[in-house]
């Protein structure tokens, strides 16, 4: 990896870059999901069949119980264990997130009080590139699950028999063998063999980034996704720990991005070497080779507060504080999800904590965090009033209605009196 000095023109490379549109992927993705609109399951089966090279229709679209039910015989005792430990953690986080109804009592006579309500129905991407991601259902149907959403539709376009046994683990029943820019078209607008969803969720390549990117005008999704991103922030630590969780995260893509961040020289250079040795230990065709040639780096910091000020404004997906320095932990604010500690693996976070691990970034982590139960759900406020509270605020209605020179808002309490 390469070490550059944090100065500001350094952290201006590295924050920019990652800002680029992806105009060629958005020009495919909106003539996908444009022609899916129109033309509904010829578009989609056409699509799949020059994209994917895999002929569907409508009675092979939707992958079987039986299939279901093989494939979940044919994996190994433990990975049944293994889903079924990281599904039990995933639900015991979204428990505690989960939304409730209250009430309140604002003043006499007025109430106002939140509903909450889970979504109807959600769909689930699941990638199948080099692999289908097992991972990812279970961080999407299981909130989803705890949230009450009754219909979950997956998308996938070529499950494995991991994903198929998570599926029957959770009770899943809806998998289609679709994937792209058109499972999303067909998710967002619905077919007549894909129903329309409320909601997409799960991350895809940069075809399917930019169809969501197209359809949320019409479908909500669940956040900005782009390529992975880690960055470690320490100035002590194991150096091996550290070097692997850069390279854990890098070989998700060969877009992926990984920065460390540190005020020692030493340590900078240990790395660096530990990063090498850890890249010999994988195949020449790991994404994790060609990341870290185009997006990996270990940047000096002067101070600290130099380091941390960097870390605030690249806001990463994945943020590692290996060396749990309390003084660097009180000046970060903006991250995904941040790993404390040397024990605190970043693959962990990955799988089975129970924590989400689909997060914002490209920056986002400035403004929200990682996919939760709340995602799941609508909250409705829920406002009655007695008339004894009609006649307290009545006047303030009226008072504000003339001055915003709304005369319908301020007619609208007059009636009442």
């Amino acid at each position: 990896m390469r070490i550059l000095p944090l100065n500001d023109a350094t952290a201006r490379r590295y924050l920019e870059r990652r800002r680029a549109s992806d105009p060629a992927a958005l020009a495919v993705a909106a003539r996908i999901v444009r022609d899916v609109e129109r033309r509904g399951d010829r578009a989609l089966f056409d699509w799949t069949a020059r994209l994917d090279k895999a002929a569907l229709g409508p009675r092979t679209l939707w992958i079987s119980r039986k299939e279901i039910a093989v494939a979940q015989r044919s994996v190994t005792p433990e990975l049944l264990r293994a889903l079924e430990h990281a599904a039990r953690n995933i639900r015991r986080v979204a428990e505690r997130q989960l939304p409730h109804d209250w009430s309140l009592v604002v003043e006499p006579g007025v109430r106002v009080g939140q509903r909450v309500t889970p979504l109807d129905t959600i769909g689930c991407y699941v990638p199948g590139g080099r692999h289908s991601l097992v991972s990812t259902l279970l961080m999407a149907a299981v909130p989803a699950q705890v949230a009450g959403v009754p219909r979950i539709v997956v998308a996938c376009p070529k499950p494995n028999a991991a994903v198929l046994a998570a599926a029957h683990l959770l009770g899943l029943t809806e998998i289609a063998r679709i994937g792209g820019a058109q499972a999303i078209a067909s998710l967002a607008y619905g077919t007549r063999s894909v129903p329309r969803v409320d909601k997409i969720f799960g991350p895809g390549n940069r075809y399917v980034t930019a169809a969501k990117q197209i359809v949320s005008a019409d479908c909500a999704v669940d956040l900005p996704a782009g390529p992975t991103e880690v960055l470690v922030v320490a100035t002590r630590g194991n150096a091996q720990f550290i070097a692997a969780d850069l390279v854990a995260q890098a070989e998700h893509d060969p877009d992926a991005r990984a920065l460390f961040v540190t005020t020692s020289k030493k340590l900078a250079a240990t790395v660096d070497a530990e990063v090498e040795s850890e890249l010999c230990r994988l195949p020449e065709t790991n994404p994790a080779r060609k990341a870290l040639a185009r997006n990996g780096a270990i940047l000096l910091a002067k101070s600290v507060a130099a380091a941390a000020e960097f870390a605030n404004s690249f806001a990463p997906e994945h943020l590692s504080v290996p060396g749990g320095e309390r003084a660097l932990l009180a000046k970060l604010r903006a991250a995904g999800s941040i790993f404390v500690g040397p024990w605190s693996a970043q693959s962990i976070g990955d799988y089975a904590s129970g924590s989400n691990h689909v997060l914002p970034t490209g920056g986002w982590a400035r403004v929200r965090g990682g996919l939760g139960v709340a995602d799941f759900v609508r909250t409705s406020s829920v406002q009655q009033i007695s008339r004894a509270g009609f006649r307290t605020l009545e006047p303030v209605v009226r008072a504000l209605a003339g001055a915003e020179d709304l005369a319908a808002h301020a007619r609208c309490v007059e009636v009442r009196r």
